[in-house]
């Protein structure tokens, strides 16, 4: 039996909450937060100093969703957490007016930056991890990254200079499902060995399952007692994990599921939970 059960659990019944606010949205990048939302738990509910009590504090942990198109699954982890109520983002997610917009909106608490332009969040975070260093701080910096948006340049700038200043107090995780809105990332611009990429830029590698929960704790304890390198995480995931009407299809980067599509997720949802126990 797994080890952070509960956390499995918690992050299927938040796969429910995504699926509402895509459809009550009517818009929503579904199949990246689907394969990201269980690194989303892991960080939250058990790696990060950081809570509704503590977000202001100079020495709270600092996290920033580059991949910020998919912000259903991170809001629905920051409502779970205590930040904002669940059921007002879903009522109001991508409606006129409301904040809960369609990517990461730092107006609202527990949101570092506003972003979604992909590549900007891992030369932010090596900025934060710096800071952090210069000011003898103790605090991580956690970043999440799509393995599409790893086709920009300023990616690999930051990875650089991250290899460069040792920032062992920086850790990425790249959110590989192999796919993106234009299809398989292997036919729009190679990228393994993904491992070999970022150890040459001076980089601790962990590979892992990136929708198993006990294999991702590991991973990010490991991260934590690495010294003199930053860590990434490479989380070998399923795009629209949880439902076989959404797994590994491209189509499913953006879209609305049908009222019949919505039955058949939630059923497959309840079903992956309850094979836990």
């Amino acid at each position: 039996m797994s080890e952070y059960k509960e956390l499995s659990c918690l992050a299927y019944d938040l796969r429910k909450k995504v699926v509402e606010m895509v459809v009550s949205g009517k818009g929503g990048h579904i199949g990246g937060d689907m394969s990201v939302i269980d690194v989303l738990v892991a960080l939250y509910f058990k790696e990060m100093n950081i809570s509704p009590k503590n977000m202001d504090d100079p020495d709270r942990d600092r996290f920033v969703m580059s991949k910020g198109h998919s912000v259903e699954a991170y809001y629905a982890v920051l409502a779970a957490k205590g930040f904002f109520p669940m059921e007002e983002v879903i009522e109001k997610f991508s409606k006129f007016g409301s904040p809960y917009i369609g990517h990461p909106n730092n107006k609202l608490p527990g949101i570092e930056m506003n972003s979604g332009s992909l590549g900007h969040g891992l030369p932010v975070c090596v900025g934060m991890a710096l800071a952090g260093k210069m000011d003898k701080k103790d605090y991580r910096v956690y970043t999440v990254m799509g393995d599409g948006e790893l086709a920009e340049g300023s990616v690999w700038e930051g990875a650089m200079s991250a290899g460069n200043y040792k920032l062992d107090n920086l850790c990425a995780i790249v959110d590989r499902n192999r796919l993106q809105i234009s299809g398989n990332t292997e036919d729009v611009m190679k990228q393994d060995s993904q491992e070999e990429r970022w150890a040459a830029f001076g980089w601790n590698v962990i590979s892992v399952p990136g929708n198993d929960m006990d294999a991702l704790v590991h991973a990010f304890e490991l991260a934590k007692h690495c010294k003199g390198k930053p860590t990434v995480i490479i989380a070998n995931t399923t795009k629209g994990c949880g439902s076989s009407v959404m797994e590994n299809k491209a189509e499913w980067h953006h879209k609305v599921p049908t009222p019949e599509e919505v039955e058949q997720i939630m059923k497959d949802l309840d079903e992956r939970k309850e094979a836990l126990s």
